[in-house]
């Protein structure tokens, strides 16, 4: 199919009337506001196909089916997304301008940049010179950055007021739709469109190429909202194929022959300010393989520097639970607890991360040294647990010899028979090579917590005052909940509460689950709880989750280790907060 000119298709979403579209295919009625469909997409007498024009959705309460105008004929008429294009921008009267294919999407690309670049010099303008930038300034300078480094990493502070950026974009003729693409403004239900940042210090994003493709967004003390904000995915920010500073790092990486992937942004620029110029760090998600594949092209080595508390290095290795790649030498380089470089830099302890990057060490023994201290290995039964826990992380290596060789490790660690560890591997590497098939998730009720997230989801659909004073990143139990709410945040945050996001330009032609789901919810009737009951309800959900990870955590443990007293502490804290929480009742 031809690709066609986004403004174009937009163009033609404005002037078609949906409860039309669907007139002409199948029985309507209307009753006040809400209109009900025959639903097209299976038998049916009596309509439960609510079509609501004004956001240009339609969703049936039989079949689930939901989508915007054009995947309605496209399933109507059985034609793809450009075909759906053309049949409605000839009923509309729309022309419409192909795209050259390649040609256009470099010349997309390019525009996508430009707008990027014309953001990042605002944001840098703004950040020196703009009325409201103080707090940014103090901010930058608690961190002892002088003028110089805003200078070279072009550090910058969106405005508080929601239309500075998109004015300025404005007046460099950057068409809306552009701003939109590009993750720069989000458009409300009424059309108008508005900057994404706002109020943040703002560290541009750059490719390997070096052209800017993105934010990485820091809010300020007292501000409202999560504490970092990033890029959308856009058609130039894949943040799983991204780096913070790689544009800058990558011929030293070449020279000193590794690479170091720390948290932050801060902890990049900590680390160059510090003379070391070869860290990167993800944004804003965990390390991945495609990641990795962007290092391995400057290095085999790959120094992974986090501060040693459990939560910096968990979050590091959430992309590796399955392997590890064999080809690349992956190290940990920990940081005394409670430490990130860019603290350590700021007190000026460079001998610090420098005897770090020495003592690293490679990622499996890493992990396995951290599993064994869990265990008390005084005991038969823990040494059984530990070698079979032990087992399972050096299965994951994909050469036999490395395996062997850690074998030995755990064998003198645990003092368990060399063969009896060997046969555990063994056993383990045979059980990870026959994957059984995850049978589908069976579709079960929805209990109480899982329910209030979804009203959680409904009132910031409709961007609810009260659900937008509280952070709640992590509360969510179910990956689509969490998915939905990640979607979500970011187009809210450049809205003001109580003014609903434009629901069709967001989820309209989306086929995901996460999509489908936020479709059918828009469409519910009822009206949810109030915010604080909702919030509250999650809230505690979340925390008796904690609760009994921690128990069952803590339970595991040596009862006169340093980690069981910490855990015992947290578990006290966590119950104590979840009776304060529902005590609010």
């Amino acid at each position: 199919g031809m690709a066609y000119r986004r403004e174009d298709i937009e163009r033609v979403r404005d002037l078609t009337d949906l409860v039309e579209l669907v007139a002409e295919v199948t029985k309507v009625r209307r009753s006040g506001r809400s209109v009900m469909a025959v639903c097209p997409f299976h038998q049916e007498k009596t309509p439960s196909m609510s079509v609501d024009a004004a956001r240009g959705l339609y969703h049936c309460f039989g079949c689930g089916k939901s989508g915007d105008l054009f995947r309605f004929v496209q399933d109507t008429q059985a034609v793809d997304f450009s075909d759906a294009v053309e049949v409605l921008a000839r009923r509309a009267g729309v022309t419409l301008q192909e795209d050259a294919d390649a040609m256009k999407r470099r010349d997309r690309r390019q525009t996508l940049v430009d707008a990027t670049v014309l953001a990042v010099d605002f944001y840098h303008e703004s950040l020196k010179t703009g009325r409201d930038a103080g707090g940014a300034r103090g901010y930058l300078r608690s961190r002892g950055y002088e003028a110089d480094v805003v200078e070279r990493f072009r550090i910058g502070y969106s405005p508080t007021p929601g239309e500075e950026l998109v004015g300025h974009l404005r007046r460099k003729k950057v068409p809306e739709d552009v701003m939109v693409t590009a993750g720069l403004a989000v458009r409300a239900r009424t059309g108008k469109v508005f900057d994404r940042f706002r109020g943040r210090v703002m560290f541009p994003i750059y490719d390997v190429r070096g052209d800017a493709v993105g934010f990485g967004a820091r809010l300020l003390e007292g501000g409202e909202g999560p504490k970092y904000l990033n890029s959308p995915e856009t058609p130039i920010y894949h943040k799983s194929q991204l780096l913070y500073g790689l544009n800058w790092a990558k011929s030293e990486i070449v020279r000193g022959g590794f690479a170091v992937v720390v948290e932050g942004y801060t902890d990049v620029i900590g680390l160059h300010l510090a003379r070391m110029p070869v860290a990167v760090a993800t944004c804003g998600t965990a390390l991945g393989e495609e990641h990795l594949d962007l290092l391995r092209r400057f290095s085999e080595r790959v120094v992974l520097m986090f501060d040693a508390d459990e939560a910096g290095i968990n979050a590091s290795l959430r992309g590796f639970e399955r392997s590890v790649p064999g080809d690349l030498d992956l190290r940990v380089a920990a940081l005394p607890s409670g430490c990130d470089p860019a603290d350590v830099v700021g007190a000026g302890e460079i001998e610090v991360l420098r005897t770090a990057l020495d003592e690293s060490t490679p990622l499996l023994q890493f992990r396995l040294e951290r599993l064994l201290d869990g265990f008390d290995l005084s005991e038969p039964e823990a040494r059984g647990r530990a070698v079979r826990a032990a087992a399972e992380v050096v299965a994951r290596h994909p050469d036999a010899v490395t395996r062997h060789e850690y074998g030995v490790l755990v064998s003198r660690r645990t003092g368990v028979d060399l063969d009896v560890v060997v046969r555990a591997i063994d056993g383990a590497v045979s059980g990870a090579k026959t994957v059984r098939p995850t049978p589908p998730r069976p579709i079960r009720p929805l209990d109480g917590v899982e329910k209030a997230e979804r009203d959680l989801l409904r009132l910031l659909l409709a961007n609810d005052p009260g659900v937008r004073r509280h952070d709640l990143t992590g509360v969510f139990s179910r990956d689509e909940h969490r998915a939905a709410y990640d979607l979500l945040v970011p187009v809210l945050e450049a809205l003001d509460p109580g003014m609903p996001p434009d629901l069709g330009s967001l989820l309209g032609d989306d086929d995901s689950e996460v999509a489908v789901m936020l479709r059918g919810l828009a469409f519910l009737e009822a009206k949810p709880p109030t915010a604080d009951e909702v919030v509250r309800k999650v809230q505690v959900g979340a925390l008796e989750r904690r609760i009994d990870e921690m128990r069952v955590r803590v339970e595991g443990l040596a009862p006169d280790s340093e980690a069981y007293t910490a855990g015992f502490q947290e578990l006290i804290a966590l119950e104590r907060r979840r009776r304060e929480l529902s005590s609010q009742e």
